[in-house]
């Protein structure tokens, strides 16, 4: 039987790098597992929370001038070589990156992907994060509030009464993704991206925004050690 292999992906909703890091991660998988139907090892993408900003106000203030302002000493200079060096990155990558909008507490929405991974199954939590993703970083969506958080559980394949109960309740799986986070930081986990792939004699820790290249090279290490 082939080795399972859990691959934990620590990130936050917010972080540009988390999400180059999660696509192009996705990418290896996909071009592994079309490559190696008969591997000696599965592999099962597992998000795990960080908030970078775990101060921030739910309410948010505007994307730009923060990033200019607490990132670039409030230098426009700083702040356009930034995002036109991140739109390029993105754009190799399918991301029109958008540095404006708002960036506010990201709590609700690691609580709504932890929900589906954990009650449903991972796809349905990679759905609603590659629609958070795609919301904030491409249509100047604020990263958690209501709006944003029912179209990705739609985006997941919620039911409209199952959306209204989970995004209604601000409870609801909010102690399991604090724990979560908190375990996260016990780890050791204090930037992200920050990935773990799960090895039969050892785990493969990568920390950073890598290449297609590179997530392929540790998905056949595993592979390797599995054999």
């Amino acid at each position: 039987m082939p080795y399972a292999s859990t691959i934990t992906f620590t990130l936050d909703t917010i972080c540009p790098w988390t999400y180059l890091a999660f696509l192009r991660l996705t990418h290896a998988l996909e071009a592994f597992r079309s490559s190696n139907p008969d591997a000696a090892a599965t592999f099962t993408l597992q998000i795990a929370p960080y908030q970078l900003y775990p101060d921030f106000s739910t309410e948010g203030v505007d994307k730009h001038k923060w990033y200019r302002d607490e990132k670039y000493n409030g230098s426009e200079q700083k702040m356009k070589v930034y995002s036109d060096y991140m739109k390029e990155l993105g754009q190799a990558e399918g991301i029109d990156f958008d540095f404006t909008g708002e960036i506010a507490n990201t709590l609700h929405a690691h609580r709504i992907v932890q929900y589906l991974q954990a009650e449903k199954s991972p796809e349905h939590g990679l759905a609603a994060l590659t629609s958070l993703y795609a919301q904030y970083f491409t249509e100047r969506a604020h990263p958690s509030c209501p709006q944003t958080l029912t179209k990705a559980c739609l985006a997941a394949g919620l039911t409209q009464a199952e959306v209204h109960e989970l995004i209604g309740d601000e409870r609801k799986y909010l102690m399991e993704t604090k724990a979560a986070a908190r375990e996260q930081a016990g780890n050791g986990v204090d930037s992200v991206p920050h990935v773990v792939f799960e090895g039969r004699k050892r785990d493969f820790t990568v920390v950073g925004a890598k290449s297609v290249e590179e997530y392929g090279r540790v998905l056949e290490g595993v592979v390797k050690e599995a054999s």
